[in-house]
């Protein structure tokens, strides 16, 4: 007589797994959105938290309970954001070699009882800049923004062959640092921190935007508008709103132009990657982006 399995052996089990960000004012992130979204159609019972300190009235001070309290409930990892990236490190167990190299951390993987460090920013960042504008001059660039995610920036645009990179901040010793950090793991390019930045811009064939400004919460531009020209490219990182401030004075001054989509897609696409141990679909995550922002 043939054996009939029980229903319960022959089901495929659908794998739940729960994540997280922890940052300040977080509560328009699409992180969540596209991570369960992608979980879904991978077959996963997937939940995405948000860790919002604001909300919470906490601080970087805290993230050693929030990281705790995570891994007591039971959380695969945690993508990090402002301004906690360079803060988390000193709470993780091991680095992978990116991570250790920036000194910024957007991705933590728990498992074991051990927390793993990653970024994920720079890949983002350098896949999407790679498909928004393949043809750009690379022989000169200023970057804005010198904290967590200026780092990834700065580390994508020279792997993609930047030949010159000039650096401000509003803490000019936080320039200097990144200028110093990567210039021996870029010998064969020059890295600046600089003062000057309507000099700097004149010199300059593109623009990366690494700083909050032009985020709901932050609204303006970061730099003089006049010191825009139409032969720039302009690379930006928020994309909440998409269409900042200085993409729409860009557009109008006839610069080609990069919103933040992209990084904000290809770190996700990277933190899934580590979180789940499957191979996201980067076209979907894409797709489904454009669907949350459209």
């Amino acid at each position: 007589m043939k054996k009939v399995e029980p229903e319960s052996m022959t089901e495929t089990l659908v794998r739940s797994l729960k994540a997280g960000l922890i940052g300040a004012g977080i509560q328009a992130s699409l992180t969540p959105a596209m991570h369960m979204a992608e979980g879904a159609a991978q077959g996963l019972s997937y939940q995405y938290e948000l860790i919002d300190l604001q909300a919470l009235g906490a601080t970087e001070v805290d993230l050693p309970d929030l990281l705790a309290d995570a891994e007591r409930r039971g959380l695969a990892g945690l993508n990090i954001t402002h301004p906690c990236k360079q803060a988390v490190i000193a709470h993780l167990d091991e680095l992978a070699p990116d991570a250790r190299r920036l000194g910024a951390v957007n991705t933590v993987v728990l498992k074991g009882g051990r927390r793993f460090g990653h970024n994920t920013d720079w890949w983002g960042f350098a896949e999407g800049f790679r498909r928004g504008l393949p043809d750009a001059d690379l022989s000169c660039a200023v970057q804005l923004g010198a904290g967590g995610a200026g780092v990834a920036t700065a580390y994508a645009a020279l792997s993609l062959g930047l030949r010159h990179l000039a650096v401000f901040d509003r803490e000019p010793e936080r320039a200097e640092a990144l200028a110093g950090m990567l210039s021996p793991l870029f010998p064969e390019a020059e890295i600046t921190a600089d003062r000057d930045l309507a000099a700097a811009m004149r010199m300059a064939a593109g623009l990366i935007h690494a700083t909050p400004t032009g985020m709901a919460k932050y609204p303006g531009l970061p730099l003089d508008a006049e010191l825009l020209a139409p032969r720039h490219w302009v690379a930006e990182i928020v994309y909440f709103p998409l269409e900042t401030a200085l993409l729409r004075e860009a557009r109008r001054r006839g610069c080609r132009s990069l919103d933040g989509g992209g990084m904000a897609v290809f770190q996700a696409v990277g933190a899934f990657r580590l979180f789940t141990g499957l191979e996201p679909d980067a076209a979907r995550m894409l797709h489904h982006f454009n669907a949350l922002t459209g």
